[in-house]
């Protein structure tokens, strides 16, 4: 039996929703799993790389044995029912670009999981995926919106459950992910921040995020204007980006923007928008990036409110 199931990126963080806001986008892993039946092969695990992403990025962030992530996330559904993995060929059909901030590792390890647990017959619902998901990922903001799609607020709580309240983006809204052709990994991105912060500064994410589920409801552009600053993590990952702070300051003064962000731990750089000057917003980051020899993809993409799901081959 093979399954396959299709996950989309998710962009997270999103200003002041430091590990607890995410959103789907529409570009995709799938993910398959087959049992084999030749006894002692173990795990088979191979990628498939869309052409926009290096094969050899990939093959540096997913091992091709039971150190992947995929797999753990595999074993541990498997263990939750008293079962270990039989012989299993997983194959990753990549689309999203690799340590980019753009959900890549949440892709596949929910991919794994939902093909697993439809090879198993759906022994977990979507309380026990989101758990184990959240467990290998170490964080919900990516996880539980790939799974459901959508803008979500979520929470790993203390006894191992994840809790999510879903938003709607409002379709005025345009929002513009730029992705620069260099790697930054999430361990090096967290290794920055500071292990304390002042309490002014988490007051000050706290009335941010309270603000933005507000302007998101309300459609408000000056609330979102505010809403979208951070001092949680943005100002100490700047460095980390070059030219991330000539972009903020420059898309300031366009009125149609109502904030640039980084996407997830970066250095990918969401912005949101009015539908009106995009070409010119893209041109500020493109030829920012430029002056600095840094190439970038960048695309206005609509909310992937479908998470993931199984396909068809």
């Amino acid at each position: 039996m093979k399954v396959s199931v299709k996950v989309p990126a998710t962009t997270a963080n999103i200003g002041a929703g430091f590990d607890c806001l995410g959103m789907a986008l529409p570009l995709y892993n799938t993910i398959t799993i087959e049992e084999t039946v030749l006894p002692g092969t173990g795990v088979e695990i191979n990628v498939i790389n869309d052409e926009s992403v290096a094969s050899d990025l990939i093959l540096e962030h997913v091992p091709m044995d039971e150190n992947s992530i995929i797999y753990k996330a595999v074993e541990l559904l498997y263990n939750s029912i008293g079962q270990s993995p039989s012989e299993l060929k997983i194959t990753v059909q990549s689309q999203i670009p690799i340590a980019r901030g753009l959900g890549s590792s949440a892709s596949v390890i929910v991919g794994g999981l939902l093909a697993a647990n439809e090879l198993l017959g759906k022994p977990a619902d979507e309380v026990a995926l989101l758990s184990i998901a959240t467990e290998v990922e170490g964080h919900p903001d990516n996880v539980t919106p790939a799974i459901v799609g959508g803008l979500v607020l979520t929470s790993f709580e203390d006894d191992g459950h994840v809790v999510y309240t879903k938003l709607d983006w409002p379709e005025e809204w345009c929002l513009t992910i730029c992705i620069p052709d260099y790697e930054l990994s999430t361990d090096i991105a967290r290794s920055v921040l500071p292990k304390e912060v002042p309490l002014e500064d988490a007051i000050f994410n706290a009335k941010r995020l309270g603000m933005f589920v507000q302007a998101v409801n309300k459609k408000d552009e000056d609330l979102m204007r505010l809403a979208l600053q951070d001092r949680l993590h943005q100002p100490y990952r700047m460095k980390l980006v070059p030219g991330l702070d000539k972009i903020t300051e420059k898309l300031k003064h366009e009125e149609d923007v109502l904030g640039c962000v980084l996407s997830g731990a970066g250095p990918s750089i969401l912005i949101v928008s009015r539908k009106n000057n995009l070409d010119k917003i893209k041109n500020i980051v493109k030829e920012t990036w430029a002056d600095m020899n840094v190439k970038a993809d960048i695309m206005t993409l609509p909310v992937e409110n479908e998470g993931a799901r199984i396909v068809n081959e």
